[in-house]
């Protein structure tokens, strides 16, 4: 019998081209098949460092975002009031030179008149550069409404965090804690861990309340009461050290638990490390008994001696950490109740972690030198790895909490040691490594410095001569002074308040802030079209670029189309988010594998072109003309100082090409391009772990061009600085809070994690509104794009909002029921669902899922704008009036970070409307409606 001939792998292309994704901040290697000259196909690429081939289906689906109708198809400039989507195409010709007129007069008389803020844009490293060189002071990135508390708090405690700077030691783990996280962050390289670590038998648990994606899959799950991680946290602390079951050895030698503090009360000093005359912290010898500064060749600090001197007592860090985390409020039977956590499960969990931690170590037979100049002959470990985001972070608290977490890894010896969390090259950096913020203004030159950065104390915020902040979101100010992402949910409330000052142009990229990016969704619309007296618009000009008609494009005067990514070069940079691993440094491009069909710009090279017209120095000529072509050309041959370039890969030496330091080559992308669009350089085996001290590490570091010379360091269980500005608000020192302050700052920034409940629990009625309202965004989103793909909102077309069973019963719920949900702030009618895996006092939804009628091209009867719902309704950038008259933000007291996830509502029963509420007009589309069906053909 004669079978058929079946082709069971049929050509799919006639090319591939490999590049990097763009479809949520993973950066995963795809390869784009190409037929015709079209894209046809996308698969992960199995070279790639990051996810080895393995892709989700949010990447596969990035076909239909190259195709999706939403994209905006040239530039556009308002004819109508704004918020209508009143539009009309103009050229880029026009469209530039209008900017330009907007922004040359601010830029030579008052560049502080411009707030330029980006969204998601992954290329901050350059928007920051040029907002440097324009000269204002208004700028910052999304990080400050996402998960700013997380980046704080571990560059201040151990030099680096999660995610895009650490990850677990998936190689030796036997232990893997999740804390809050949901499934669009680092979601397959998660993924793939998680199935290595299952695999061998390690056991995983998840502390969330809401029992999802990885929540899913963990042997173990704690559904907490939201904003008590940071409780639940320092009783593990508490009962770990009960037990004695801590890395003394790893606390003496690479810690800053030997440090002496100033132990007198009438001192200005009380309370800080005691220095010598370099400056270094000194540390008592436990081999002399004398002090000595902490680094010295061969000390071994001694985490028990204290040293008096004039009749007061100066005790090291250890002392202060066990006196204050020993103490009964810490007991699993004192938090029990808060936490939502059962006592005895908290003591089962910390007793699981001291077993793995202590009774079977990972031992490496691996020789490295440390930075006393002592040579170990192995590398111990303790295979307990903990990874956390948003869900931790996300709160008034969350900074504090996220400073637990780290102290408890500290504690463990689990960073940096085999089967523990692990630094990600450029990373580990201490923050004394990182710039400071500026924020002086002169006008027509650049800025004095970077915007962003760390404060070492007072001396370093951002304010004005008469105390004022010298920034549109008040960031590094009194209000919060270690925000070092800036606080980009205030800049709309603060320039339509006028506080601390006016602005004239509202500069955003990628952004959605009049929809899913905002807190007080409805009042930033207000605010955004409120005009004044004079019937001029409050916030005279807004500048919008987007690649789609988000909700957001409805609200600009003028509108600068990017394009998709697969049609224009980006850069993910050493010098910003970059895709390393552990054991490599690693960077990566995008590049146009297609050319768009529209009459769109790529929007870093709109910006170079922008800065060109300008006149801003680094871009353009002493005879006028622009110093780079385009973004292209930026990548390869901007230099940030000698030998340092956006890329380290392929850069020319002294003997050819050579990686991490060296001059610009005009072949560089052709070499990426050529390795499927990344450069990877491999750590060192002998540098591989010990990062912070090791030597080895360190001259590697050198080399690469991380810093310019060995940075060893400390980890800060006791953060100084925050003691720096305790000590202002006691009334030291020439910088001085204001007095409503005093108090707050004394509580909050505690130099030593403290845990205290959200402070929207202070202004709102937790009686009155006792119920816990969480907000995540699916695996299957990124910014606002997911629920416009015809593929991806397929899965997640509408979201209901998730109950409780005791919630569900007690309302007298039913499948296809709705509900009113009402917050200090707000009111929502929106469909709901019984959901057993949650946390018993909270109900919660997906993200942006709920689109406005008229935006990303969507039909006006799509379930999206049917029952789509957002929460941010209820959520306010404020916290309710306390009657003092002050604006109080609703952030993170030490960083500013949005607190998303301290929202309490009520819920009731209510009759189904035609549609969720609120309910807004539909706005006009300036790209039309979207094809019943989406198809195209493509052929060779």
């Amino acid at each position: 019998m004669i079978q058929p001939h079946l082709d069971t792998s049929p050509p799919v292309s006639d090319e591939i081209r490999k590049t990097t994704c763009y479809m949520c901040a993973c950066r995963c290697g795809i390869n784009v098949h190409m037929k015709g000259g079209k894209v046809a196909y996308i698969e992960g690429n199995r070279d790639h460092p990051v996810n080895k081939g393995v892709l989700c289906a949010k990447g596969s689906a990035g076909i239909m975002q190259v195709n999706a109708p939403s994209r905006l198809r040239a530039p556009l400039k308002r004819v109508g009031p704004r918020g209508s989507g009143q539009f009309e195409e103009i050229s880029w010709d026009e469209a530039l030179t209008l900017a330009t007129s907007w922004l040359k007069p601010l830029r030579d008389t008052a560049p502080e008149k411009l707030a330029f803020f980006t969204g998601r844009d992954q290329s901050q490293s350059f928007t920051g550069w040029w907002a440097q060189q324009f000269g204002t002071p208004n700028f910052a990135a999304h990080g400050g409404f996402c998960s700013v508390n997380m980046a704080a708090a571990g560059i201040y405690t151990m030099g680096g965090a999660f995610w895009e700077f650490g990850q677990p030691d998936w190689d030796h783990t036997r232990l893997f804690i999740l804390f809050g996280v949901a499934e669009d962050h680092d979601s397959n390289p998660i993924k793939m861990g998680i199935g290595r670590i299952k695999a061998r038998g390690a056991r995983v648990i998840g502390v969330n309340p809401i029992r999802s994606g990885y929540n899913a899959v963990a042997d173990d799950w704690l559904g907490i009461t939201p904003g008590t991680d940071g409780l639940l946290i320092l009783s593990l602390v508490h009962v770990l050290l009960q037990a004695g079951k801590i890395d003394l050895d790893y606390l003496s030698r690479y810690t800053n638990a030997p440090v002496l503090v100033n132990g007198d009360p009438k001192s200005p000093e009380h309370g800080l490390f005691l220095r010598d005359e370099a400056g270094k912290p000194l540390v008592i010898d436990r081999v002399t008994g004398k002090l000595t500064p902490f680094d010295q060749p061969g000390v071994r600090p001694d985490l028990a001696a204290s040293h008096r001197h004039a009749g007061v007592t100066h005790r090291p860090v250890m002392h202060l950490l066990a006196e204050r985390y020993l103490d009964p409020q810490y007991a699993p039977e004192t938090v029990a109740g808060r936490t939502g956590i059962p006592a005895a499960k908290i003591r089962a969990l910390a007793a699981e972690i001291a077993h793995t931690a202590f009774d079977d170590p990972v031992i490496l037979h691996r020789e490295w030198t440390d930075f006393r100049g002592e040579t170990h002959q192995t590398m111990i470990g303790r295979p307990v790895a903990f990874h956390a985001m948003r869900g931790i972070s996300a709160h008034s608290n969350g900074f504090q909490t996220a400073r637990a977490l780290h102290v408890l890894q500290i504690l463990l010896g689990a960073v940096e040691t085999p089967g523990g969390m692990r630094f990600k090259p450029p990373y580990p950096k201490p923050a004394t490594a990182h710039p400071k913020p500026h924020c002086k203004v002169t006008p027509g030159a650049p800025l004095d410095g970077p915007h962003l950065g760390y404060v070492q104390g007072p001396d370093d915020l951002c304010l004005r001569d008469d105390g004022s902040p010298a920034r549109i979101d008040k960031a590094f100010t009194w209000d919060n002074p270690m925000s070092a992402h800036g606080l980009m949910h205030m800049v709309i409330s603060n320039a339509h308040a006028g506080d601390p000052y006016r602005i004239d142009t509202l500069f955003m990229y990628m952004a959605n802030m009049s929809w899913n990016s905002s807190m007080n969704t409805g009042g930033v619309m207000q605010m955004l079209t409120d005009t004044d007296e004079n019937g001029d618009y409050v916030i005279p000009r807004i500048i919008y670029s987007d690649a789609y008609s988000s909700e957001m494009v409805a609200y600009a005067d003028l509108i600068l189309p990017d394009t998709t990514y697969l049609e224009r070069h980006d850069c993910i940079s050493l010098l910003d988010r970059p895709i390393a691993e552990a054991d490599a440094a690693a960077d990566a491009i995008r590049w146009p594998v297609i050319e768009p069909d529209r009459d769109v710009r790529g929007f870093q090279s709109v910006l170079l072109d922008l800065g060109a017209r300008l006149g801003l120095p680094g871009m353009v000529q002493p005879d006028g003309s622009p110093t780079y072509a385009d973004y292209a050309d930026y990548m390869v041959n901007h230099q940030r100082k000698p030998g340092i370039g956006p890329l380290a890969g392929w850069r020319t030496g002294d003997k050819g090409l050579a990686h991490g330091r060296g001059g610009p080559n005009a072949a560089q992308l052709d070499e990426y391009i050529a390795n499927g669009g990344f450069f990877v350089a491999h750590v060192p085996e002998d540098a591989a772990y010990f990062k912070p001290w090791n030597r080895a590490y360190q001259d590697w570091a050198v080399q690469m061009g991380f810093y310019d010379s060995p940075q060893p360091y400390l980890f800060q269980l006791y953060v100084e600085p925050l003691r720096r500005f305790q000590l202002a608000a006691e009334g030291h020192g020439t910088r001085q809070p204001p007095d409503h302050l005093r108090a707050r700052i004394k509580t909050t920034l505690d130099p030593l994690p403290i845990w205290y409940a959200a402070l929207e629990d202070g202004h709102a009625d937790p009686e009155e509104f006792p119920i816990h309202a969480l907000t995540q965004r699916p695996m299957a989103m990124y910014h606002s794009w997911g629920t416009q793909n015809a593929w991806l909102r397929q899965i997640h077309g509408m979201n209901p909002l998730y109950v409780p069973t005791n919630l569900w019963r007690q309302h007298g719920f039913a499948d296809g029921d709705w509900a009113q949900v009402t917050s200090a702030h707000g009111v929502i009618t929106v469909p709901v669902a019984h959901m057993a895996a949650l946390n018993a006092n909270t109900v919660w939804t997906w993200n942006a899922i709920g689109k406005r009628k008229g935006a990303w091209a969507l039909d006006e009867t799509a379930p999206e704008a049917e029952k789509g719902f957002l929460l941010n309704h209820l959520i306010h950038e404020l916290l309710p009036p306390r009657g003092d008259g002050l604006r109080w933000s609703n952030s993170d007291p030490v960083t500013g970070q949005a607190a998303w996830f301290d929202l309490r509502v009520k819920i009731e029963k209510a009759p189904a409307p035609a549609r969720s509420q609120p309910a807004y007009p539909p706005i006009t589309s300036p790209v039309g409606q979207g094809p019943a069906n989406l198809a195209w053909k493509v052929e060779t």
